[in-house]
């Protein structure tokens, strides 16, 4: 038996004795593993700030600063790979911050074995998608591991940002009255890259959402300054980003399932499968709650970007259920929204 001594909290998990896909699904598990164990181990003050990114006050500002890892199989997908899906990836956790990203790390794991013009391919990918951001990747690091190992190769990917003067987003700023909205169609990418693993036909090629949304946040703030929450819908999907914004606020979050949208051949794909696409991970789409009073300017600055076109509102934050949200379908009755307990979809970014 392993020696626990000096740990500090109960083992994480539900008494999983061993890490399971689901903790890294942005779920139930994540959640409990990232309370219990990480939290704990890193130090006060960390819980309250739980974001896609850390904001850190520097001589002459605010700075955001964002680190992520990408796994997903297979490396090539229909629209995109894990090379531009490392780069937008941690571009956008910083832009949800509010910041403007200015640089990027890369870290790599490759396996023995892995074909130089894969490689290469991917980190001709990861240029292209960084020129499009406007950000410079400028560091970095790699590691090779012995043949079967690592799925080809792992990318991580840090990023930071200069936080506007004036711009405080966080989860927790979600207030009663303020307008919930979705930047565009939701579970493109996890489909697509379903699609490619498993060898899935749905009559049409689905491809991903991946983009940088750098852009359309340095619009919708150009427009109005006070954005409340900014987040990105990707792992869980939007279901469990707006579970985490309700409890992190305090505050109920009521939406309309009729005024989500979600593409038909994704719709399609999610009823041939027995998924909902509320738990399907996006990777270009980003969901902003905004005072009511804020709504029209920010939909027009919105609708007037590539990245944003789609934007509709698809509910409120409520008073009432503090830490629930809550879905209304299209028969009219409603039904509880729940975290998901892992991944629905694993390996999927």
């Amino acid at each position: 038996m392993s020696d626990l001594t000096g740990w500090t909290c109960p083992v994480p998990l539900r008494d999983y004795p061993r890490v399971v896909l689901g903790h890294g699904g942005g779920g139930q598990l994540s959640s409990e593993l990232v309370e219990h164990l990480f939290i704990e181990a890193f130090g006060d003050g960390v819980k309250s700030e739980l974001h896609d990114g850390a904001i850190i006050s520097a001589d002459h500002g605010k700075l955001a600063f964002s680190t992520d890892s990408y796994v997903v199989r297979p490396l090539f997908f229909p629209g995109g790979s894990i090379g531009d899906l490392a780069i937008n990836g941690t571009v956008n956790d910083v832009s949800m911050c509010g910041a403007r990203p200015i640089a990027l790390s890369a870290g790599f794991i490759l396996e023995e074995g892995l074909e130089m013009a894969t490689l290469g391919r991917v980190v001709r990918d990861m240029a292209q998608a960084a020129r499009r951001a406007g950000v410079r990747v400028v560091t970095g690091d790699t590691k090779v591991v012995e043949s079967g190992h690592a799925d080809g190769l792992y990318i991580n990917t840090a990023g930071i940002g200069l936080v506007p003067r004036g711009v405080d987003i966080r989860p927790t700023r979600a207030a009663p009255g303020d307008v919930v909205i979705i930047s565009g169609p939701i579970g493109l990418h996890g489909i697509a890259v379903l699609s490619q693993r498993e060898g899935l036909e749905f009559g049409t090629t689905i491809q991903t959402d991946s983009a940088p949304l750098n852009g359309l946040v340095a619009d919708m703030l150009a427009a109005v300054p006070d954005i409340h929450v900014l987040r990105d819908p990707t792992r869980g999907g939007l279901a469990a980003t707006l579970c985490e914004l309700a409890n992190a606020a305090g505050v109920g979050i009521a939406i309309e399932e009729d005024l989500i949208p979600v593409p038909a051949d994704v719709a399609s794909a999610c009823a041939f499968l027995g998924i909902d696409p509320m738990v399907i991970a996006n990777e270009g789409r980003l969901v902003a709650i905004v005072a009511e009073g804020d709504l029209d300017q920010l939909m027009k600055a919105m609708h007037e970007h590539t990245h944003g076109e789609g934007a509709q509102v698809i509910g409120r934050v409520l008073d009432e259920h503090p830490g629930i949200v809550t879905a209304r379908t299209r028969f009219g009755s409603q039904r509880i929204v729940d975290l998901p307990l892992g991944e629905v979809l694993p390996r999927i970014c």
